[in-house]
């Protein structure tokens, strides 16, 4: 059996995930031998900037994503919240495995809760979509970017830069730093970002063999979830750093849907619930809903 390179980027997180990945499919196909190549992308680089500022599209996959044109790897593992709705020519989602927890949560070096956080505590994000839903609900507290790995932006709050941060609660518990958070914020109050838990493997479409290996971690429902929240994102018009949430669950009967659109003073909120059979067109419909509601307005200011 050949060797699998996959490309990651080189954070404590990028290197658990792929690392998960390689175990998975050496476990599923006896005798494979799968390797991690570790590429630092320019959102690694650049540190001292607030996210959307430095943003666009692919601001943490496009050199994984030049290794895979170039053939240097089979494969690249990605966070999907933060790989862009289109796939650049010749590129696939190979695997989608089971998505972990979808929620963000609240990590505070006094213990506090979100709603108990003192008037103008200090809260660290530089999410658009995080800052957004936090000044809907406290209008009071100050927003301050945060950037860095995981296991950075906690020891800055324990450090006392900041009175509490808000964080991917999957990233949190995937190196085992669960013991740090405060709360889990609930889906009533901070809607994650589309594709949020989820990890995708991003293949070339012509190798065949390459896409066989991953079948074996494809997980059809979180798929379908997934595509659901990415195609409402596609929709508004596709940035990963818009501030839009939205989460599909499985259903009996298919998906239902929670959507998110809000300005990111928090002035001005948008949300819609619907249910669906066909992935798709779910999203596209949630998405067309709250542009009619006036979304579009929001999201003109906001573009990347």
């Amino acid at each position: 059996m050949p060797t699998l390179l996959f490309a990651t980027r080189p954070s404590a997180l990028a290197r658990w995930q792929t690392q998960w990945v390689c175990q998975v499919l050496e476990k599923a196909w006896s005798g494979l031998k799968c390797q991690e190549v570790v590429i630092t992308t320019k959102g690694d680089r650049i540190l001292d900037r607030p996210l959307p500022e430095i943003g666009g599209k692919g601001l943490f996959t496009l050199e994984l994503e030049g290794e895979l044109l170039e053939g240097r790897v089979h494969g690249a593992v990605h966070s999907l919240k933060d790989l862009p709705v289109d796939n650049p020519p010749g590129l696939v989602l190979g695997a989608i495995p089971q998505r972990a927890v979808v929620q963000d949560v609240l990590i505070s070096q006094n213990g506090y809760t979100f709603m108990d956080l003192p008037v103008g505590a200090r809260l660290g994000t530089s999410s658009l979509r995080r800052s957004a839903q936090v000044l809907a609900q406290r209008p009071d507290l100050q927003i301050l970017p945060l950037r860095g790995n995981v296991d950075t932006r906690i020891q800055k709050v324990f450090a006392g830069e900041y009175d509490a941060i808000i964080l991917a609660g999957a990233g949190v518990t995937r190196l085992g730093l669960e013991k740090h958070i405060t709360e889990w914020l609930p889906l009533e109050l901070m809607l994650p970002a589309p594709g949020q838990g989820a990890l995708a493997v991003q293949c070339r479409a012509n190798d065949s063999q390459t896409l066989g290996y991953l079948a074996a971690i494809e997980h059809f429902a979180t798929r379908q979830a997934v595509s659901a929240e990415r195609a409402f994102l596609a929709e508004l018009g596709g940035g990963c750093s818009l501030p839009v949430g939205a989460y599909a669950q499985p259903t009996p009967q298919g998906l239902s849907m929670q959507v998110v659109v809000a300005a990111p003073g928090g002035h001005q909120i948008i949300r819609h619930a619907a249910s669906g059979e066909e992935p798709l067109a779910l999203g596209v419909a949630c998405a067309q809903e709250v542009l009619r509601q006036g979304a579009g307005d929001i999201l003109s200011d906001h573009g990347d």
